[in-house]
């Protein structure tokens, strides 16, 4: 294995408030399975940017031989924490929870510097926040509908401006429509099912074509669909950036809303939301008054896919000629484990072609907040994702996260393949309505 980084002992590195598991840490047996599943390793082929490299670190840190220096803290920052590593890893090493807790330790320890503290709190104020989403659609939309952004793009200004908000700009999806989702959407025929819908926020504003697809689908389906307009963040963009606080907070009152609605299931269609709620029990585990309630609300937790595979289709599926390239999110992959569901609804369209994705272990690069604070390694492997779509010859890719909609769109952009990219769910409610669908 390599070797470490230079660092300076030290007495005590993490502070004692849920650092990295010592046991969870103690099962890397450093087998290397992870190294070739893994985006950055991948990419830069450096030890330490590896997932067995990464548990080095955090066991020198947990140690005291490691301190917390911009050297080590940039090997964290560059993780996607896109779990490709348990799926691979033949130890079971949860490294889902040790890059949590680290990062949680490093939010709380680590000075960042002034320009990249004002980038993370501008992120977290605006994507975690529904309302001031929806508020800069207006100013978004008159961006892009006036011409000012095929004017800015076309003379070249944008590579005037620092690499992250070019990063921003790029990722910007068009906006159509603003489809608001009822609050209870009745269920066609005999109710089978009353479910709840997390609207998410990057998806309930940009995307809102999505839930309106998602609870169509689902009434459709039997199901009576209650979507609570009080609803906040998830607070899974905080939870992997390592903001516990926020992600707390944001997390009861989730609970809260949806315990108001009395909901047999919870219904997910955005994979980083979905592998969040999932994880609730563990999040609350030391409030009182959360932590039991916290269990039983993430096991109610259920992506679209698992919720229709479950349910014995009722309504009938229209042919749609269309071939499809399927990605899979990683958060839908490999930290929820579901990867059959989505291909089996898609395969059960009359007409539709299912291409695969060479390297669908490997991230697009999206990753919550990673391709805004992290944009060139995020746009290597957006090219690289794009470069194994292009020969596919697909008319769309269908994924089930918004920040792979808005990643794979940007990079097959960029490489001259501007195929369209859609939710998994919108090709079901294209075929359950007899449409086709736009390309």
């Amino acid at each position: 294995m390599g070797q470490p980084p230079q660092t300076i002992p030290t007495a005590a590195t993490f502070d004692g408030h849920h650092p990295p598991s010592p046991e969870i840490i103690d099962k890397c047996v450093h087998c290397g399975f992870c190294l070739p599943v893994c985006p950055t390793y991948v990419l830069w082929n450096e030890e330490m940017d590896s997932p067995r490299g990464r548990i080095y670190l955090m066991k020198l840190a947990s140690e005291g031989a490691a301190t917390m220096t911009p050297q080590w803290v940039s090997h964290f920052d560059t993780c996607l924490g896109c779990m490709a590593c348990m799926t691979a890893c033949p130890s079971g090493v949860d490294y889902g929870k040790l890059i949590e807790a680290t990062r949680a330790q490093i939010e709380r320890q680590h000075p960042r510097s002034p320009g990249e503290k004002l980038h993370r709190r501008f992120i977290f104020a605006i994507f975690t926040r529904p309302a001031r989403l929806r508020l800069i659609r207006w100013p978004l939309l008159f961006y892009q509908k006036s011409g000012f952004q095929s004017l800015i793009r076309g003379v070249g200004l944008l590579k005037l401006f620092p690499k992250r908000l070019q990063a921003m700009e790029a990722l910007m999806p068009t906006l159509g429509p603003n489809e608001h989702v009822a609050e209870v959407t009745p269920a066609q025929g005999v109710k089978r099912r009353r479910v709840g819908l997390l609207l998410g926020c990057v998806q309930r504003e940009f995307f809102p074509q999505v839930n309106a697809a998602t609870a169509r689908v689902l009434a459709a389906e039997g199901c009576e669909v209650v979507a609570p307009k009080e609803q906040p963040c998830c607070g899974a963009l905080m939870v992997h950036a390592g903001e516990e606080n926020g992600a707390l907070e944001l997390a009861r009152k989730t609970i809260d809303v949806f315990e108001r609605a009395n909901v047999e299931i919870v219904v997910t269609n955005a994979a980083g939301c979905g592998s969040n709620v999932k994880e609730y029990g563990h999040l609350l585990r030391d409030d009182p008054n959360y932590a039991a309630r916290a269990k039983v609300f993430a096991a109610k937790c259920k992506d679209i896919t698992e919720v229709l595979i479950d349910l014995p289709p009722r309504a009938t599926r229209n042919p749609l000629k269309l071939r499809v390239a399927f990605h899979d999110s990683c958060h839908l992959q490999h930290a929820q484990g579901v990867r059959s569901q989505p291909r089996q609804l898609l395969s059960n369209i009359p007409g539709l072609e299912l291409a695969e994705i060479p390297e669908s272990a490997i991230c697009c690069g999206s990753a919550g907040i990673y391709n805004l604070v992290q944009p060139n390694a995020a746009n290597a492997l957006g090219d690289r994702k794009a470069q194994l779509i292009a020969p596919l010859n697909a008319e769309v890719v269908a994924t089930g996260n918004p920040g792979c909609l808005l990643q794979l769109q940007s990079s097959l952009a960029r490489n001259g393949k501007p195929t369209r990219v859609v939710h998994t769910v919108e090709i079901l409610d294209a075929s359950i309505q007899g449409k086709q669908l736009p390309l």
